[in-house]
């Protein structure tokens, strides 16, 4: 097939998860012998920062309101027309807010939405204009996608994306293990749990290993992504802030973890299930892992170095000491491979993606 891939408004940097994600995609399918170009419509990057490849189509997103949503509207307009020159089988297209004139995609070739989350109950945590704005034109694009794909079976259920009665399918985020390093337990004292995240996702749910940090001063804690925690005036002595790392130092940093932790307020936005890349990203590097949401792959693995624990508003207060001694039993240990390799492994998962667009191809060519 000759597939287009789209993306809209931010920059895929080949040091994030999704754009990892998205570069390891596009080589899976040209492995598999198929004919890929990515489309990004995106405001400006860090300039030494590395994207995707792919075609770019940037706008100025630092000019107010109207004069931002106006560059947008040009550069999906532009995308648009170079899609069309391209003259796609199919379009994939990760979910993105809507912007005009996108909807004209569907003229061009059967359009494949992935669905990573749940962006009714996401964009109500955005703010009030982009709450409005995206429950009003959601449905321009998933009312007229050819299939849906959902990272997750919880989302493929709920009423806000039946209700469009598309075909669907469920495949979870997978990862490039062949890529992918497998490091040996630290010999750390005092532990070191890690935390990966992003600032203004509410439902990460930072706030709340200050309150572990604050209960347990004998486990460092590094957070990767922030530079400071804003709602909180006094962060703990082992709350140590990284930021936003680049491939090496952000490897060292895994290298180093005795345990990892996943989001912790999913709940927020509306899901109880997810299969998040970073948590992919620590359990392939043989860290063990707190679950605070029922992840997709590994809810059902009866193993030592996996804790499950709720998605609830008050999960570290109720389960920190259970949190506390895990992180203490994984000292010197690491979760092998073969565990979870066929769970997480992106290759299989593409092959079962490229049957689903192969079938929404074929169904609208007859």
């Amino acid at each position: 097939m000759r597939i287009v891939y789209i993306s809209l408004h931010w920059p895929r940097s080949l040091s994030s998860s999704v754009g990892k994600k998205i570069g390891n995609q596009i080589r899976v399918w040209r492995n598999l012998g198929h004919t890929v170009q990515f489309f990004s419509h995106l405001h400006s990057a860090h300039a030494n920062e590395k994207l995707v490849e792919g075609q770019r189509f940037y706008y100025k997103n630092n000019k107010g309101l109207f004069s931002s949503e106006w560059d947008r509207i040009a550069a999906a307009r532009k995308l648009i027309e170079s899609v069309c020159v391209y003259q796609p089988d199919v379009v994939y297209f990760r979910w993105g807010m809507y912007v005009h004139p996108m909807k004209r995609v569907f003229k061009i070739a059967p359009t494949i939405i992935e669905i990573n989350t749940n962006d009714y109950e996401e964009h109500k945590l955005l703010g009030f204009p982009r709450d409005q704005y995206n429950q009003v034109t959601r449905s321009v694009l998933l009312g007229n996608a050819d299939g849906h794909v959902f990272t997750s079976r919880e989302l493929a259920k709920d009423p806000v994306f039946r209700k469009f009665n598309k075909p669907y399918t469920v495949i979870t985020n997978g990862i490039d293990l062949e890529n992918t390093p497998f490091y040996p337990a630290p010999n750390n004292t005092p532990p070191h749990l890690i935390f990966i995240g992003t600032p203004g996702m509410a439902w990460h749910g930072v706030e709340k290993l200050v309150l572990f940090a604050q209960r347990f001063p004998d486990i460092y804690i590094d957070v990767v992504g922030y530079k400071s925690f804003s709602s909180t005036s006094e962060t703990p002595s082992n709350i140590i802030f990284h930021g936003y790392q680049r491939e090496r130092q952000y490897e060292k940093l895994l290298s180093s973890a005795d345990a990892a932790i996943g989001t912790l307020s999913l709940h927020l936005k509306g899901m109880q299930e997810a299969s998040p890349l970073k948590i992919r990203d620590c359990a392939a590097r043989g860290i063990p892992c707190v679950l605070p949401y029922e992840d997709t792959d590994l809810c059902d693995l009866d193993c030592r170095e996996l804790l499950n624990i709720p998605n609830t508003p008050d999960n570290i207060t109720t389960h920190g000491a259970e949190i506390r001694d895990f992180i203490e039993r994984m000292r010197g240990k690491r979760l092998e491979r073969s565990l979870v390799e066929s769970r997480i492994n992106i290759t299989q998962k593409e092959k079962l993606r490229l049957d689903f667009l192969n079938s929404i191809f074929l169904k609208n060519k007859g």
